[in-house]
């Protein structure tokens, strides 16, 4: 993982035109997405063997990414980060824990922008996949040149569930996620484009990003 510096980061909403800032606590953030190799192997939810598959693993929901950072934190012996009601309906993150956990979408956008200004971290076609040079499908982790901060894929390939909350009196429980795809236009990956859809929702180009708070 990368430790990421802490800092500040201006978020905006072109839905409402509102604009808001955020401090960054220094994090651990993954230098890939989750990949297919990982997920399976942890979460054993397959039979077919995905040993050696560094693409992102894809069609996983919000719910999923939780589940799966819980897990990895229990087999390693970390404290959970996750505690889950009953019904499955209120989920609380335990900031403090020393677990896997999704970024914040105010992390995800600082690490993706590494110091950078602009809406994208360089030029589209050396840092992500997308529609017009992805071919139609999905790429191994690590293939495109990293940001600043040695973060790869923060762009492109897959978009990335984030923790946060969308807008919760007017979408409920929807999530968060950033980053673009191989399937999206250009316009649709940059630093700041934010998409949102219910947690339990699965895609085939909407992955995860594993976080970790710093100890120091």
């Amino acid at each position: 993982m990368v430790k990421v510096p802490g800092g500040e980061i201006d978020l905006r909403d072109d839905r409402t035109t509102s604009k808001w800032k955020v401090e960054i606590k220094p994090f651990l953030l993954a230098r890939y997405p989750v990949t297919k190799e990982l997920y399976f192997a942890i979460s054993q939810k397959s039979s077919i063997s995905f040993d050696e598959d560094q693409t992102p693993v894809v069609n996983i929901s919000w719910n999923d990414a939780i589940s799966f950072c819980n897990l990895l934190s229990q087999k390693v012996g970390l404290k959970a980060c996750y505690s889950v009601s009953n019904d499955g309906e209120d989920i609380i993150c335990d900031w403090d824990s020393n677990g896997y956990r999704l970024p914040s979408e105010a992390e995800w956008q600082y690490a993706c922008k590494a110091g950078t200004t602009g809406y994208t971290y360089g030029e589209l076609d050396k840092i992500a996949w997308y529609n017009e040079n992805s071919g139609g499908t999905i790429h191994e982790v690590g293939r495109k040149d990293p940001n600043a901060w040695g973060l790869y894929d923060m762009l492109g390939n897959v978009w990335e569930w984030c923790w946060d909350l969308y807008d919760e009196n007017v979408y409920g429980s929807y999530r968060i996620f950033r980053g673009g795809s191989w399937a999206e236009e250009a316009r649709g990956c940059g630093a700041s484009c934010r998409r949102r859809s219910h947690p339990s929702f699965i895609i085939d180009d909407l992955g995860f990003r594993l976080a970790k708070s710093s100890s120091s």
